[in-house]
């Protein structure tokens, strides 16, 4: 029986051994209360690393135990990545998670060549998000909406074999990737249509395994069954997509702000492709936000 809302995803990593999260610069109430929870959830131990005195400061505030954290000292935010990145280095953390700092300063300490998080020079970073919407039958896995601007062909295929792994880890025993595109036509001079094409070809060849996978796909007849039938389309992925790859940044950002902002949907995200997995939310998204992506992060550690 697959994972069909994000409150069930929390109960089945509550079943699996803890593992150690480690916080990039940490001195923010939202960060604090979702790892408190985390900790309280019996899903994570935590390490915080940021300025201890305002760490403590908010803790109080929120009338949260300090004592449930280890605190790792650090008021610079640039060093702060750099030090929380060492401590996965050394065995004493199995996920990273953003705090108070931008992306840019979280995605460097990841990205550092002699220091980093990267398993070897051709590995692909991608962001991948787990979207609860009240409107669909089930979760929708969704990616790249936040790191690669317009990924190319190989990066496209990791992109499908991380929402692949993630849906597998939901208990989906066979996904079922959707690959959009403005259309569902194959159209030689669209290159999102031409990549859709040769991806699902490769899936049809063997060449991707554990999932149904096709494309070019129009978001309408991925998600409505309606929408195919009009189209006349016959396929197991229209209608029922488990999985979303986008063509582009801007295409996915924007179906992911739309479902929250527009949809009420809940979500879990996370960074793929590093040796372990990176919890990247926005410094504006919620504590429940980043509950729910402390516990696909702890899904999804080794």
């Amino acid at each position: 029986m697959s994972i069909s809302n994000l409150d069930q995803m929390v109960e089945l990593v509550k079943s699996k051994p803890r593992k150690r999260l480690v916080a990039v610069y940490a001195n923010d109430a939202h960060t604090i209360e979702a790892v408190y929870h985390a900790i309280e959830q019996n899903i994570v131990d935590a390490t915080l690393v940021g300025d201890e005195t305002t760490i403590k400061k908010v803790c109080k505030e929120l009338n949260i135990d300090v004592n449930k954290f280890t605190i790792v000292q650090e008021a610079d935010e640039n060093k702060a990545g750099g030090k929380a990145v060492a401590l996965i280095n050394e065995g004493k953390g199995d996920i990273l998670m953003k705090g108070l700092l931008s992306t840019d300063k979280y995605m460097r300490a990841i990205l550092n060549k002699e220091n980093g998080l990267m398993p070897g020079p051709k590995a692909v970073l991608s962001h991948a998000t787990v979207i609860e919407v009240s409107t669909y039958h089930k979760l929708l896995i969704c990616g790249d909406v936040a790191v690669i601007p317009a990924p190319d062909l190989n990066q496209k295929i990791a992109i499908s074999n991380y929402l692949i792994n993630i849906a597998h880890a939901l208990e989906v025993k066979e996904p079922k990737v959707a690959l959009i595109a403005a259309t569902e036509q194959m159209l030689g001079g669209m290159p999102a249509c031409v990549d859709a094409a040769i991806i699902s070809k490769m899936a049809d060849r063997g060449q991707i395994k554990g999932a149904l996978i096709d494309g070019p796909l129009a978001l309408d007849v991925a998600l409505d069954k309606e929408s195919a039938q009009i189209k006349k389309l016959n396929s197991p992925v229209v209608g029922d997509a488990d999985c979303l790859v986008f063509p582009n940044i801007e295409s996915g950002n924007v179906f992911y702000k739309s479902s929250t902002k527009l949809a009420n949907a809940e979500l879990a995200a996370m960074v793929c492709g590093a040796k372990v997995p990176c919890i990247l939310t926005s410094r504006g998204d919620s504590a429940k936000s980043k509950n729910y992506s402390i516990a696909l992060a702890a899904l999804m550690a080794k």
